[in-house]
Parts: structure tokens; sequence; C-alpha cells
């Protein structure tokens, strides 16, 4: 089974574009700054779920968050 490949670049781009710092991305996708800090720093790979909830608050595909 592949196992989905987070791109955490991909993620802080689409935050600039939209202009959103990471406690307002928190709250649109409803999760804890912990779990966007681990994330964003490539510290751990999100799961699913996760990555479904960060695509949905930034109204983009999930495909637009995993790497190529």
């Amino acid at each position: 089974m592949n196992k989905m490949k987070f791109d955490k670049d991909k993620l802080l781009i689409l935050m600039a574009e939209q202009e959103l710092n990471p406690y307002d991305l928190c709250e649109k996708a409803g999760i804890t700054y912990m779990v966007y800090h681990k994330t964003s720093k490539g510290i751990s790979n999100p799961k699913p779920a996760t990555i479904g909830k960060l695509a949905k608050a930034l109204n983009v595909k999930v495909q637009d968050l995993l790497k190529d």
C-alpha cells in the first residue's frame, strides 16, 4: 500500500498565498497547534484525516498537499 507523502512546503506556500497564520489555519481546520507544528516542521507525517482537514480549510484538493 502506498503511503501518502505530505509536502510541508506546499502547506506553507498555500498558507502564504491565503495570508493565513498558523493559529488561523488551526482554527479553520479544527486541529491543535501541536499537530500543525509537527506537520509543518516535518516531525511527523500527518494522518489522512488531518491532511483532509487541512485541504478543506485551505479550499484545495488533498493531492495539492502531497508530494508529486
